[in-house]
């Protein structure tokens, strides 16, 4: 039987979703950054900074950024470790990891880059004293699978932090619901030509476990000590889990 799972509120096989989510981030690779500016206020910047202060990385650290695209965090972590330290970008999508790669070389800050699956990442056991991924982890398939990955390459002592939205304060979600299946896919449509793509992030960030469900699954695959930060009312939550 063929094993199934959600694309935004549609149901797919498996086999199907990594293309799906390919192609939205193959259209809105281009424009993704100025969209993430203007659908966050520019919020996502703070988010980020954030991350980068709770991960709690140092000078001379490795740190692996999983699905990071267009280079945010990499550039803000290679601040923290120095020229002593290692910062891998990756990313399963070729489009977002390009953009990335060209950018950290513009700004004299190149860094290593790798194209692969947070499934089945290309690194040893034990290597990175910190794994990030923001806003990465509702796109995969099989997040269990993901963060397993992300414990076995993290040193004992090391950290992961999953940046992502997440469940909004209740008061407030009828105005993000409108704000989400309205205006954000029609902002998409004008700045990024591309509704659909943004309809279905909207439809993803629903379809993701809540702040203390994602924690539990945290536990569950062996990460201890796990908390949540609630950001901006819980439109994203930093979630932080140790390896020992």
């Amino acid at each position: 039987m063929t094993k199934t799972t959600h694309f935004g509120f549609d149901t797919v096989s498996e086999d199907e979703k990594a293309g799906k989510v390919a192609g939205v981030f193959h259209s809105v690779a281009e424009r993704y950054n100025l969209m993430n500016d203007v659908m966050s206020v520019g919020l996502h910047r703070l988010w980020k900074r954030f991350a980068i202060e709770v991960s709690g990385v140092k000078k001379g650290d490795k740190v692996l950024d999983i699905a990071g695209g267009t280079g945010d965090l990499s550039a803000l972590f290679l601040q923290k470790v120095g020229k002593s330290g290692e910062v891998w970008l990756t990313d399963i999508n070729n489009s977002m990891l390009a953009i990335g790669r060209d950018r950290m070389i513009d700004e004299g800050t190149p860094t290593p880059v790798a194209q692969c699956d947070a499934e089945k990442l290309p690194f040893p056991d034990n290597y990175f004293n910190c794994v990030s991924v923001a806003f990465g982890l509702r796109n995969m398939t099989h997040k269990d699978i993901a963060l397993k990955e992300m414990l076995r390459v993290i040193k004992p002592g090391g950290t992961v932090v999953v940046l992502e939205f997440s469940h909004i304060w209740k008061p407030l979600q009828p105005a993000y619901d409108a704000y989400s299946f309205k205006f954000l896919p029609a902002m998409g449509k004008v700045i990024a030509n591309d509704a659909e793509s943004y309809r279905y992030l909207a439809e993803s960030i629903r379809m993701h476990p809540s702040q203390q469900a994602l924690k539990e699954l945290m536990e569950q695959v062996g990460f201890e000590r796990v908390e949540y930060f609630n950001l901006t009312a819980g439109i994203v939550a930093l979630h932080r889990g140790y390896k020992f």
